[in-house]
């Protein structure tokens, strides 16, 4: 990779896609100086991995022989492995992790969260999870590693090691959204539907500011949502997609007429989806109740409140 151009990881991006543009996503996927080749058979596979060689010859590019293997059925790309299976956390590159004790500075902290962050896609309740530990990276906050601190750091270890498999997306059928908010994160899990079981396809989280946890419970649950369908758009554009929520008073809200301007607006973004909206329990929504007890408590004290809220 020429490191003397200028933004030179995104310039050698785009210029290998200009190379292999006809065969990305057909019998290849890419990114930047990493790419594989597959196919469904032995004998698809290897007429594919002609056709790359071809190319590369072709326009020059120079493979490392020591960083290539050939026809295997499970590989790590980008710390991640693939196989028939899906995707899951490679268990080499975190068995340091397994071992490492907690961290002392807020360096230290800021360095471990780093690195979990890359995997937070893998893990439900990332930002719940880290929440303690966040806290700590405040400006002019005494550093107090306590109990709470503890267990999240333990807890995301754990989830480190024993992220769940999630499987690659199947555009023939439905996407399905788990969203559910807390007092303080809020999280949503993309995800389809197999026969009767669910798969997911990806996690999403994130905490909320000062102003949104003074938020009512709809308020909360209704950008829950819009943040879900921002997040995983290039997944759900143009195709139908099945909310599951807690929270009953959303799907009455979307058909409500006269409603303030900010509903309107979080209606409006979500116009060019083709959504329906599932009312369950809070129970029933395990994939991604993140909420705990206070607010669940203040669920049904806060329900009419909520909808004369938005009604004015």
């Amino acid at each position: 990779m020429p490191f003397g151009l200028c933004n030179a990881p995104a310039t050698f991006q785009r210029s290998m896609n200009a190379i292999i543009s006809d065969l990305n996503e057909d019998c290849l996927e890419i990114f930047m100086d990493d790419f594989s080749t597959f196919g469904d058979n032995f004998d698809n596979c290897l007429n594919n991995l002609e056709k790359v060689l071809k190319r590369c010859k072709e326009t020059n590019l120079v493979l490392n022989w020591e960083k290539c293997h050939f026809m295997v059925d499970e590989g790590i790309v980008l710390c991640h492995k693939i196989s028939s299976n899906g995707m899951e956390v490679d268990k080499a590159k975190i068995e340091v992790i397994s071992k490492l004790p907690p961290p002392t500075t807020v360096k230290g902290i800021r360095s471990f969260l780093g690195h979990a962050g890359f995997y937070r896609r893998l893990i439900e309740d990332f930002s719940r999870i880290t929440k303690p530990l966040c806290s700590l990276l405040e400006q002019g906050r005494p550093f107090e590693f306590n109990n709470d601190c503890t267990k999240a750091f333990n807890l995301l270890k754990q989830k480190l090691v024993t992220a769940p498999i999630v499987e690659p997306p199947d555009w023939k059928l439905p996407f399905e959204l788990m969203c559910d908010a807390s007092d303080y994160a809020v999280g949503a899990v993309l995800g389809q539907r197999k026969g009767k079981i669910f798969h997911p396809i990806y996690y999403a989280s994130k905490t909320l500011n000062d102003a949104q946890v003074n938020y009512t419970t709809t308020e909360k649950e209704m950008p829950t949502v819009i943040f879900a369908f921002d997040k995983f758009r290039s997944y759900l554009i143009g195709t139908k997609v099945i909310v599951h929520t807690d929270h009953s008073a959303i799907k009455y809200l979307l058909s409500k007429k006269d409603a303030k301007p900010g509903l309107i607006r979080w209606i409006l973004l979500l116009q060019e989806f083709d959504i329906e909206i599932i009312d369950r329990k809070g129970t029933e929504n395990q994939v991604a109740n993140i909420s705990i007890s206070a607010g669940k408590q203040g669920h049904s004290r806060h329900y009419r409140k909520d909808t004369r809220r938005f009604s004015r």
